[in-house]
Parts: structure tokens; C-alpha cells; sequence
């Protein structure tokens, strides 16, 4: 695929991404009706229609490349494809069900192990993040798009780590040592990545966990304005495991966290 069909399909997933996420907080407020997967994490309507909204005009895009989600995926199949679609609907059903704001609503194309393409909706900011390509990121807000480069947001000298949980592991704060990080905040969901490609946060270090449909799409965005994502150890980081589990996860909104 060439840039510019990258870009027509990126762009024409973008009124779905805000359509999706109007129904999301819609059915919300209505209440959701919640089940327990085999896995033990909850589902609700929520993320089933957000799933199927997406899945529907991705058929439409796309309708020879295989799509690969979280709500249907079958995990004793092997992913051998080369290119495919992986979607996560709603990336933090916890925080969904419990009516914050950083789930997000998650779509990204995947070219020969690199997400190429990305859409990431935070419905309840009022944010969408979309790329196409390296250089290409953008976002949307307030009705307004701008790009999106990984230009940094902090005050000189005060360096921000995100974290999935309140305490990280021993293994996460030194490696967030080398990188002299002055504070640490939570965030859930792939919000994070989004936050690092604005420049609003510097770093996010993560042992092996989730799947690649809960990275992808912010990997894509992040990636595509300048970030540099890569494992602890400083090896590639991958799509297209046959068992689709992530290994460990070091973002860096650039080189030298100062510039």
C-alpha cells in the first residue's frame, strides 16, 4: 500500500472512531449490561458494539485483510499473517465500566511486524489520534487537527514517567532511574502512548503484559511523531506473534529527554 491509500483509509475510519465513541458514553448512561469472559476480565455492550462499529467499516476498507480483535479473536489460532487489522474496542473496560476517562477506543493496520496505521478515540477528552505513516500524526480536538511530533510539554529539566499501576516494580523504577524521571503518574488504557507522541509526558517502561491489540494503535501514533519504542533490553518491538502477547514495553518521547 502506498501513502496515499494509507491515508484515505485512516481518514475514512475517523467519523466511525467518533461515532463509536458518542455510542460508547451512550450506552454508559443508559447502564451496561457487564459479563465475565473465560479469562476473567469483564466485556460489556459497550465494547461489543464499540467492536462491531469498527470491524464493519474496516470490512468495508479492507475487505481482503483479516481482522484481528480482542472480543473475537480465537487465541488458539496462530496469527501467520503479514498484514493484518488488530483492534481493541475498549482498552480499559475497567475504567469504562466504572465511568472514567482514559479507555480508548483502539484500531491499527499492522505491514510486516510495524503498525503502520493507528486510530486511538478518548471519548470522554474529547481526543482522537489517528496516523498513517512516519511524520503523519495527528490530532484531533475541539474540532480543530493539528500534528503531532513528541515536542516536549514539560518545564526544562522535569522529566514524567506514565505508569500502569500506583506502585511499579523494582525492575521498572531503576530502569526509570536512568532516565533521571523527577515524577511518575498513573494512566490506564493506550492514552498513554497518545500522551507521549504530544510531548505532555516523557516516558512509559513496562514488564511483559496484554496483548498486541491493546499497544498497537498507540504504538502507530506514537511511533509515526517520533517516539522511540522498543523492549527494556533495547530489542524491536513487533507484531504478528503467533500468541500475540507483548513482550516488555520502554517508550521515550525522544533520545534525550531534556530536548
Amino acid at each position: 500500500m502506498n501513502t496515499n491509500e494509507l491515508k484515505s483509509i485512516s481518514e475514512n475510519l475517523i467519523e466511525t472512531f467518533k461515532n463509536a465513541g458518542k455510542v460508547s458514553i451512550d450506552l454508559y448512561e443508559k447502564g451496561l449490561k457487564i459479563e465475565i469472559k473465560d479469562d476473567k476480565s469483564p466485556v460489556s455492550n459497550g465494547d461489543l458494539k464499540v467492536n462491531e462499529m469498527i470491524t464493519n467499516k474496516i470490512k468495508e476498507l479492507t475487505p481482503n485483510l483479516p481482522i484481528i480483535s480482542e472480543e473475537t479473536v480465537k487465541m488458539n489460532v496462530k496469527n501467520k499473517a503479514k498484514i493484518f487489522w488488530l483492534i481493541d474496542p475498549i482498552d480499559g473496560t475497567k475504567e469504562y465500566i466504572a465511568g472514567k476517562e482514559e479507555y480508548t477506543l483502539n484500531a491499527a493496520l499492522v505491514i510486516n511486524s510495524i503498525p503502520i496505521i493507528g486510530l486511538v478515540g478518548v471519548p470522554k477528552k474529547n481526543r482522537l489520534f489517528y496516523t498513517y505513516g512516519p511524520g503523519e500524526s495527528y490530532l484531533i480536538e475541539n474540532e480543530m487537527t493539528r500534528k503531532i511530533n513528541c515536542k516536549k510539554k514539560q518545564p526544562q529539566g522535569k522529566i514524567v514517567a506514565l505508569s500502569s499501576v500506583v506502585k511499579p516494580s523494582d525492575t521498572i523504577l531503576n530502569k526509570l532511574k536512568e532516565f533521571n524521571v523527577t515524577s511518575i503518574v498513573k494512566m490506564a488504557s493506550s492514552y498513554k502512548f497518545c500522551v507521549i507522541a504530544t510531548g505532555e509526558y516523557d516516558i512509559y517502561a513496562a514488564r511483559e503484559r496484554a496483548n498486541e491489540w491493546d499497544y498497537a494503535a498507540g504504538h502507530a501514533v506514537a511511533q509515526n511523531a517520533g517516539a522511540i519504542i522498543k523492549t527494556l533490553d533495547e530489542k524491536p518491538f513487533l507484531y504478528g506473534k503467533e500468541d500475540y502477547k507483548n513482550p516488555s514495553l520502554l517508550i521515550k518521547r525522544a533520545e534525550n529527554l531534556n530536548d
